[in-house]
């Protein structure tokens, strides 16, 4: 009935309708962030909102992170098969993360979806995501070390709250009250796009808004096949390195891109899946690639199913682009950066001016966890820190910023110092870390921490041996690094401890440039790649036995 009434719809009506999806799910994203209480989400806004249709494909995503739709594309279908629909009810929530039996990406990412009931029946969900930085000095060797893992359960029924459900989960959280208030901000932010889908179906008409849904969603793969075919027909290819702490080796990375008229086929090839939580997992995949096709053909598109229909995408299985259960995904979103450069790099080969240099390719993150030395209570601090971005034709990359897969802010000084036994000594844009070129890269990050108290920390990145590449003649961009005080005790796969008064340093990549650099600026190039060579003792602290 709705796909009929679809081509009856007036282009005003869907429009409206359009805009008025885009806002709900906005407005759920500044509920989830305001009432949240833990620092990864009020402050660092590491969160995601959606609403998804009857079906369980997206109908309409709020720009935050790009990385969360891996969260959200099979999270509704796994529900629905796990679950029965005649069985639902109004005020049913069901709660989920799991890499393999809960549609999630990795552990720390839980997904809440509700149903949203008009007259008696389902016609959309509101979904959202928010990553609880709770799951801290863990190995990393399979799935079962990273955490809780939760498949599609109710955490309520009917509006009650399944108390023994969230008992178990909070029991096997490190900071409960965190995870406790987070979870209730993730629920306001649903009932809040619950109660504005009923609003906006009561406004116009429940077949109306379902049937301006469809449309939408064949629109966007109207424009995403419109975007494909005027790229010129072929095949495309592109090879990087990925290196990370944990694995002490840069692993080879490739993508194959065919292109037929409106059709984007996409191969990737990686090694086999490894014992270390750089993995990811189809769904993965698919976020990194059509965040990336969108970027380079139309970044206009609506961010809705209809935009993945013209696109094939294929990986074999038990590898680190397409791991199979029991692999880590702790860390996957470093690989997704990888698998978005490559993207970019193969499409970069048929039209240059829409895309841009490598950007700093990693997702640099610091994960701290110790006990408050006055109560003993248990803290845990993340932080994922910007770089550089890619140069563009005509522009100059931006600075210390988050690229393609992540988008989260950074915390800022006095929150941090308020909030854990920490300092931040420096925090400065690395001078020279950009790659020259007629558009320069954009420059990575400094932030120097001291411990006030004894505490464990796991580092993950990268980019830390392989720079980010330019385009069209541009020089590469500085490398990462993390760098110790003396006494610190050398660090074993990215993980180690800082007692008080010790500090970690840490520099996030910069990012290509684009174009040749002119003539005049030739000294400034040898003295910048100077610059950013990684010193052989750090090289060693990260990867033992290089």
């Amino acid at each position: 009935m709705s796909a009929i009434l679809a081509n009856r719809i007036d282009p005003i009506t869907v429009e409206v309708i359009g805009s008025a999806l885009s806002s709900i799910v906005e407005e759920m994203g500044e509920a989830l962030v305001r009432a949240s209480f833990s620092t990864n989400i009020k402050e660092r806004r590491d969160c995601s909102t959606a609403l998804f249709d009857r079906r369980g494909t997206t109908l309409c995503q709020a720009e935050h992170i790009p990385m969360h739709l891996g969260s959200f594309i099979g999270i509704i279908p796994e529900i629905l098969k796990r679950h029965p629909v005649e069985k639902m009810q109004p005020g049913d929530v069901f709660i989920g993360n799991d890499a393999y039996a809960g549609a999630g990406t990795h552990l720390p990412d839980i997904v809440l979806g509700e149903p949203i009931f008009v007259d008696g029946r389902i016609v959309a969900w509101a979904v959202n995501t928010a990553h609880h930085a709770d799951f801290a000095d863990r190995g990393h060797a399979h799935i079962y070390q990273e955490g809780l893992r939760i498949p599609p359960i109710r955490l309520y029924r009917a509006g009650e709250l399944q108390e023994d459900v969230q008992e178990l989960i909070l029991l096997n959280c490190q900071v409960p009250r965190e995870r406790l208030s987070d979870l209730r901000a993730q629920m306001a932010a649903n009932r809040l796009g619950v109660q504005r889908m009923q609003v906006l179906c009561g406004k116009y008409g429940t077949e109306t808004v379902l049937a301006v849904g469809d449309a939408l969603q064949d629109y966007a793969e109207r424009k995403m096949r419109a975007g494909i075919a005027a790229l010129p027909d072929g095949t495309y290819r592109f090879a990087d390195t990925y290196d990370n702490p944990e694995l002490g080796r840069a692993l080879p990375v490739s993508v194959e891109i065919t292109i037929e008229g409106s059709e984007m086929r996409l191969h990737f090839e990686s090694p086999p899946q490894v014992r270390a939580g750089i993995n990811m997992i189809y769904t993965a995949l698919l976020s990194s690639v059509y965040y990336a096709v969108k970027a380079v053909v139309d970044p206009t598109i609506l961010p809705n199913s209809g935009l993945a229909r013209p696109i094939t995408v294929t990986a074999p299985l038990g590898t680190v682009m397409n791991a199979t259960h029991p692999a880590a995904v702790n860390g996957r979103t470093s690989t997704c950066q990888r698998a978005a450069d490559l993207v970019i790099g193969a499409l970069a080969q048929a039209a240059p001016e829409r895309c841009i240099a490598a950007g700093n390719g990693s997702c640099a993150t610091a994960s701290f966890a110790g006990a408050d030395p006055q109560d003993g209570h248990l803290w845990v601090y993340l932080e994922t820190i910007g770089g550089g971005s890619g140069a563009r034709a005509q522009k100059d990359g931006l600075d210390g910023v988050h690229v393609h897969m992540t988008n989260t802010s950074n915390l800022p000084v006095e929150a941090l110092e308020v909030e854990y036994p920490l300092t931040v000594l420096r925090y400065e844009l690395v001078d020279g870390s950009g790659g020259p070129g007629r558009a320069r890269g954009g420059m990575g990050l400094r932030r120097v921490y001291r411990a006030e108290a004894e505490c464990h920390l796991r580092l993950d990145g990268s980019r830390l041996l392989t720079p980010p590449w330019g385009l069209e003649g541009g020089h590469p961009g500085g490398c990462g690094g993390f760098r110790f005080s003396d006494a610190v005790e050398p660090f074993v796969g990215g993980a180690g401890r800082l007692r008080a008064g010790e500090t970690v340093e840490i520099v996030t990549p910069g990012a290509g440039g684009y174009g040749p650099p002119a003539e005049r600026d030739r000294t400034v190039v040898e003295r910048d790649l100077a610059d950013q060579r990684i010193d052989l003792a750090t090289v060693a602290a990260i990867y033992p036995g290089c």
